[in-house]
């Protein structure tokens, strides 16, 4: 599984232009499924995500995690994460879990994500065409891959 987090104060999605779902200071998640990921994958990223460190603590230092500042998070799922842009200039979703799989280990990710302890986690609609706002804190922005992590 792949992850762009990005710290925000503030994010939103909206489909068909209506907002669905929104959030205040925490972080946007991009979560992208790969073919073979499992929920141990997507239990790797759970584990760190909220208690990443990237929060401003009264000194002005990236010391606090999302679940020190009772910060929120907004998932959304995008299999163009997983492009491969390596060839040519299209790129290819090869790489990208079938819809099927992809959308019930993103359920799952959101489930634990719920369970970890964060005051409130949002989501997008798997599939839809959505409009994804943020304000961008910082900028502040992680990639971080499953694969990556013991």
């Amino acid at each position: 599984m792949k992850t762009v987090i990005q710290r925000v104060k503030y994010s939103s999605v909206v489909i068909d232009g209506k907002e669905v779902s929104q959030t205040g200071v925490g972080f946007l998640i991009l979560l992208g499924v790969e073919q073979g990921d499992t929920t141990a994958d997507a239990d790797k990223l759970v584990k760190k995500i909220p208690v990443l460190r990237v929060f401003e603590d009264d000194n002005g230092k990236m010391n606090l995690s999302c679940l020190d500042i009772g910060g929120e998070i907004m998932v959304v799922s995008q299999f163009t994460l997983c492009a491969d842009c390596s060839h040519g200039r299209r790129p290819s979703f090869t790489a990208s879990a079938p819809p099927d799989l992809a959308n019930e280990l993103y359920e799952y990710f959101v489930s634990q994500l719920k369970n970890s302890g964060v005051k409130r986690v949002e989501t997008g609609v798997f599939g839809a065409d959505m409009k994804v706002s943020l304000n961008n804190d910082g900028p502040v922005t992680i990639i971080l891959e499953s694969k990556d992590l013991k």
